[in-house]
């Protein structure tokens, strides 16, 4: 049952619930979801007669949760690459003496190539 909730709730694919809890069935999960599951799984079980190359392109696609996990992960790691590099500025500027100018969001310090 903490399967089927994984994947209802879109943390897990089906496919991604089967490779993490060793599912040795290709539709065990799908049967399960259609069994016991609280959404309608019915209209999934074309799935097993899909083509390997739609069903690879399926498999890859996203949950809406899943994205905001991926979104929230990439906000997270930049924000600790803002403060790292904070830190960095303040040892550059405290130990070193380095004045280090800010760029306004946007902008860039390199110089843009000539158009000649």
């Amino acid at each position: 049952m903490a399967v089927l909730e994984q994947v209802e709730k879109g943390e897990l694919s089906h496919k991604q619930a089967q490779q993490r809890y060793g599912i040795q069935g290709r539709s065990t999960v799908l049967v399960w979801l259609r069994k016991h599951g609280r959404q309608n799984w019915g209209s999934m079980a074309h799935y097993g007669r899909m083509s390997d190359r739609s069903q690879a392109t399926h498999s890859q696609k996203p949950t809406p949760a899943q994205r905001i996990k991926e979104l929230e992960a990439q906000l997270r790691e930049a924000r600790d690459k803002f403060q790292f590099f904070e830190a960095v500025i303040d040892v550059l500027k405290k130990d070193y003496g380095v004045h280090v100018v800010k760029m306004p969001a946007g902008k860039s310090s390199r110089k843009s190539p000539s158009k000649d």
